[in-house]
């Protein structure tokens, strides 16, 4: 969430980026958080006045059994004994204030850097690089979904079976792809200095809030209500969530986490020809980046981390763009977000693949992520960052229909010893 002190020391150039993300409501919260932070503020002059008269008091009382004026001490003790039941009352108020401040912070996004362009969705978000080579299909091209049928890949209708649409059996060779991805996926990120963890995929409420799935996504999200535990729907959640609550010294950052995580994401309001197939679904699998990082070397953390992600898609031959989002296409919590997306030449659309974002102090403060610095040993908000690299389902499904052959479905070289074939044939 936002900090006071960035609400305070630049007022409106919080409101500006607000309105950039399109906040509605932006001018109208922002001054109740100021008049909060207001009544916590005076309520801790008055609190601190208070205690500062008690000592006095205390001083008072001391001088007075000296000098065996026990009367008159026992009616200072009297005054100190009101003037703490009245700090009970001050300090509950105090508390109140704070409380409601920052339940109103976590409804309020995350202010987008400058170089964030305008807009209001997706037609607005600026192409910063394209890259890889189209590759030509026959006429008959045919989408993922009916070359998964065809091929004996990926059974959609038996997911419904088991579990409702959006959940799909991948079997043989698509079951070999589809771990084939994963392990070149996380063998990739090692290789680029990712150590690897693998954490739940189940987390509590504070996980969600600390990242800002919560409150902000609840209506996406998978809730087991009896035990008040959330599905993941990245495993940004967890593992962004090893440091709620930890301070960690500047010679550990930037720390470099990657995850392996099946990930859950009711996608409500979804239907319609362009989340056929692989397209969107509820269960898929992901691997994920993570960055916390000190605020003067976040911005390079960013830059190699696209580089990781560009570098996979060459890796898997396929063709991509990157777009830099504007501000009414990214995300609640996002400072600054590059999408990568992939074309399926057989459905003649770009399909996203990966989100790779900056989200500056804005999740270290709901985690209470911190460094201790190195020369003056003060403590600070660490900045924090994550992408997917890869999300599997639209990887497969530009796969699939960008090396379609008459011969079969050929497999990119980088991957070919992760899958244990050149070819997949019928």
């Amino acid at each position: 969430m936002l900090t006071i002190r960035q609400i305070t020391e630049n007022r409106e150039g919080v409101l500006r980026g607000l309105e950039k993300k399109h906040f509605a409501g932006a001018a109208e919260a922002i001054g109740q958080v100021l008049a909060l932070n207001d009544q916590r503020k005076s309520a801790q002059a008055e609190l601190d006045a208070r205690l500062a008269a008690l000592k006095l008091k205390a001083k008072e009382i001391g001088a007075l059994m000296k000098q065996g004026k026990r009367e008159e001490a026992e009616a200072v003790k009297a005054e100190v004994a009101a003037t703490k039941a009245g700090n009970a009352d001050i300090e509950a108020r105090m508390a109140q204030a704070q409380r409601d401040m920052e339940q109103l912070l976590l409804t309020i996004p995350n202010v987008p850097y400058d170089i964030v362009p305008e807009g209001t969705g997706a037609a607005d978000n600026l192409v910063v690089k394209t890259g890889g080579q189209e590759i030509p299909l026959p006429q008959d091209a045919l989408p993922h979904w009916e070359l998964a049928k065809q091929y004996d890949l990926i059974d959609f209708d038996l997911g419904v079976k088991i579990t409702g649409a959006g959940f799909p059996v991948y079997k043989g060779w698509g079951a070999r792809l589809q771990r084939g991805l994963i392990n070149f996926f996380l063998d990739e990120a090692r290789a680029s200095g990712y150590t690897e963890v693998m954490p739940p995929t189940v987390v509590n409420a504070a996980s969600g809030y600390g990242t800002g799935q919560l409150p902000d996504k609840e209506g996406q999200m998978y809730h087991a209500t009896a035990d008040d535990l959330y599905l993941i729907p990245t495993a940004e959640v967890p593992v962004t969530n090893i440091f709620r609550d930890v301070i960690l010294t500047e010679q550990e950052l930037p720390v470099r986490l990657c995850a392996y995580t099946q990930c859950f994401r009711r996608e409500a309001g979804s239907y319609g020809k362009d989340v056929r197939g692989l397209n969107r679904l509820h269960e898929f699998s992901k691997i994920e980046i993570v960055r916390i990082d000190t605020p003067e070397h976040s911005d390079e953390s960013h830059r190699e981390m696209l580089a990781h992600v560009e570098g996979l898609l060459q890796k898997l031959e396929l063709p991509y763009r990157i777009l830099r989002l504007c501000g009414g296409d990214m995300s609640f919590t996002a400072a600054l977000c590059y999408d990568f997306e992939v074309y399926s030449e057989a459905q003649q659309r770009w399909l996203e693949v990966s989100s790779v974002s900056n989200f500056d102090t804005y999740q270290a403060n709901r985690l209470h992520c911190r460094y201790r610095t190195a020369a003056d040993k003060k403590i600070q908000l660490c900045h924090t960052l994550n992408g997917s690299a890869l999300a599997l389902p639209r990887i497969v499904a530009a796969l699939l229909e960008n090396n379609q052959t008459p011969d079969g479905i050929r497999i990119p070289k980088a991957l070919q010893p992760y899958v244990g074939t050149e070819i997949i044939k019928k």
